[in-house]
Formats: C-alpha cells, sequence, structure tokens
C-alpha cells in the first residue's frame, strides 16, 4: 500500500483524497484503509532523503497572484460589461447544483502575457482547458464558441464569468451557443467558488511564472484529464470524470 499512496502523491493527489479513495476501492479491506493524518505524519516523520523531498513537493499548493498588479488594479472599464446579466438573476436550480450543465470560468494568466481559459461544470467539479492567443475579448470568445461546441447542449447551458475586459463580446458567445452568461459582482471571486478551487489546483501544473503560450491544447488536455480523475471529497471521493461521464451516459 505504500507504495499505492506514493504514486497518488506523484499524481498530485491530496492525502484526504488518497485515504477516501482506499476506502472506496477497498470497502472489505482494511488493511487498505487509512486516514489523510497518517499519511502527513508518515511523510513528515518517516520519509527520509531524495523520496521525502519529492512527495513532500507534491503536497504544496501554491496560491499566488493569477494576475499581474497592474491587470487586477481597478480601472474605469473593469465590471462594466454592457448588458451583462447579473449573478443575481441566475436561477435557482444553478445556485444549488441541482442539475448538471451550469460552469463557471475565468482567466488564468502566466508570464510574457499568456493565458488560458479554465471552465468548471458546478455539480460534477469537471475541468476543461481553453488554449488561448491573447486576452482580447473577441480571441476569447472565439475560443470558448469553439470549445462549447465539443459538449451536448444538455451539458452547457450557462456560464458564470467575472467582470473582466475579456468578457465585452459577450452577447456573441451567447447568440452563437444559446449559452446564457451570468456575471458576478465586482471583485466577488467566491461567487465562483469552484472555479476559484480549481485555479488553485491547476497551480500545481502550470506553476506561478509558467509561459502559458508555450502549452499545446493537447498538453493542457492531459492537465485537464489529471484533475478529473483526482477524486473530490465533496463528490464522495468520486472523481469529476466519473460524475461528468454518468451526466453525458443519461444525456444519449
Amino acid at each position: 500500500m505504500p507504495r499505492i499512496v506514493a504514486d497518488k502523491l506523484r499524481s498530485w493527489w491530496s492525502p484526504e483524497q488518497i485515504a477516501g479513495w482506499l476506502k472506496q476501492t477497498y470497502p472489505s479491506d482494511e488493511s487498505h484503509h487509512v486516514s489523510h493524518e497518517t499519511i502527513y505524519r508518515s511523510l513528515f516523520i518517516q520519509a527520509r532523503g531524495a523520496l521525502k523531498k519529492e512527495l513532500l513537493a507534491h503536497l504544496r499548493r501554491t496560491r499566488g497572484m493569477r494576475r499581474s498588479r497592474s491587470y487586477t488594479q481597478k480601472t474605469a472599464t473593469h465590471g462594466q460589461i454592457v448588458d451583462a446579466v447579473s449573478i443575481r438573476e441566475r436561477p435557482a436550480s444553478v445556485d444549488d447544483r441541482a442539475v448538471p450543465g451550469h460552469w463557471e470560468g475565468d482567466l488564468v494568466f502566466g508570464s510574457c502575457n499568456s493565458q488560458i481559459a479554465t471552465l468548471v461544470e458546478r455539480q460534477t467539479r469537471y475541468v476543461m482547458l481553453v488554449k488561448l492567443d491573447g486576452k482580447e475579448s473577441q480571441t476569447v470568445v472565439n475560443a470558448l464558441i469553439k470549445h462549447a461546441r465539443k459538449l451536448p447542449q444538455e451539458l452547457y447551458k450557462s456560464l458564470t464569468w467575472d467582470r473582466g475586459t475579456e468578457m465585452h463580446a459577450h452577447k456573441q458567445f451567447t447568440i452563437a451557443t444559446d449559452i446564457q452568461i451570468y456575471f458576478c459582482g465586482p471583485q466577488s471571486p467566491w461567487q465562483r467558488g469552484s472555479n476559484e478551487n480549481t485555479n488553485g489546483l491547476l497551480r500545481q501544473y502550470l506553476p506561478k511564472g509558467t509561459k502559458i503560450s508555450g502549452i499545446s491544447q493537447l498538453q493542457l488536455n492531459a492537465i485537464a484529464r489529471q484533475l478529473n480523475e483526482r477524486p473530490r471529497k465533496t463528490l464522495g471521493f468520486h472523481t469529476p470524470a466519473e460524475m461528468f461521464n454518468q451526466c453525458v451516459a443519461l444525456t444519449g
């Protein structure tokens, strides 16, 4: 079992995720049951040398600023989205995650003015990453339109975003996809809680300062796959991939 734990840590699973997954995967075999506290203790006390250094590195979760100071400073245009539909008008079924198909999105920035779009489905926490060639509104919206067409319409009904200038062309997105965009209140990232949490996890793969423009869509897909195959406590230690695939099967 120590080898299983080490392999999962190398895949960026947290000790709590590993403990929950083990109990779910081996329900009748108590020799495979271990608490997350025990995993932490074994790492900090029992592990030694290079192995300890390697595994501890996989516990670190950096949550640095995702945008430069110049970008995050409030400007005259930030928050002023023409014809924006407020998150306050979002249906209750979206708020309580009763049905799938409602997403949260944001930009994650790297060095040299590089960025990607991150999308998280609210019910299943399923992640999609979208390569961008720039942060101009038309560029972002075109990329999101192309990506939206890869999913069944039943699984992409709305998108909640913040009030960054990259969404000035939001009406074009809605016309092209029939997907309603709801906008958070100014400086209210907590209104996209699932997306913010996922962006923090993403920094394990794309640390602050990474030149994101050098990463291909295939590489982004591989990162998203790893995130989607990590069990989540909020999902009863099922994975986002398992939950989302169930939704896909039901729509088929």
